[in-house]
């Protein structure tokens, strides 16, 4: 297992208003942002509190995300998405989103847990 497994690794903001979201925690916190493409066209917004990359930014005001709440998505590193998406399941998770692998950043899943909480698990790209 990785020193990570099991902890909270990353959050992400699901914003529709991604200019109103930036100007909210640049103006609150100090945040500032670093546009990153995203494969298949749009931007991700890498929020940052000097050099640290502290959070994320998606927009989801795309048709293809209408029925998404607006809000924020925590990640949970775990050693391996695959083998514990098949546990989730078992144990009464349900897939929002199959996993899939982001070049550099890792192998993502979304699960909706037993209590409807939705919640990303992730395995860090080494």
């Amino acid at each position: 297992m990785t020193d990570s497994h099991g902890k909270f690794y990353w959050n992400e903001l699901m914003a529709r208003d991604v200019a109103k979201a930036k100007k909210f925690y640049a103006d609150t916190l100090g945040w500032s942002f670093d546009a990153m493409p995203m494969p298949g066209g749009g931007t991700y917004w890498l929020a940052k509190m000097g050099d640290e990359p502290v959070a994320g930014i998606f927009d989801i005001s795309g048709p293809d995300y209408k029925a998404v709440p607006e809000g924020w998505m925590p990640y949970i590193a775990v050693d391996d998405v695959d083998a514990r998406s098949r546990k989730a399941v078992a144990a009464g998770a349900k897939i929002m989103k199959p996993a899939f692998d982001v070049p550099n950043v890792g192998r993502i899943v979304v699960l909706q847990e037993p209590g409807g909480a939705g919640v990303g698990w992730m395995t860090p790209a080494s």
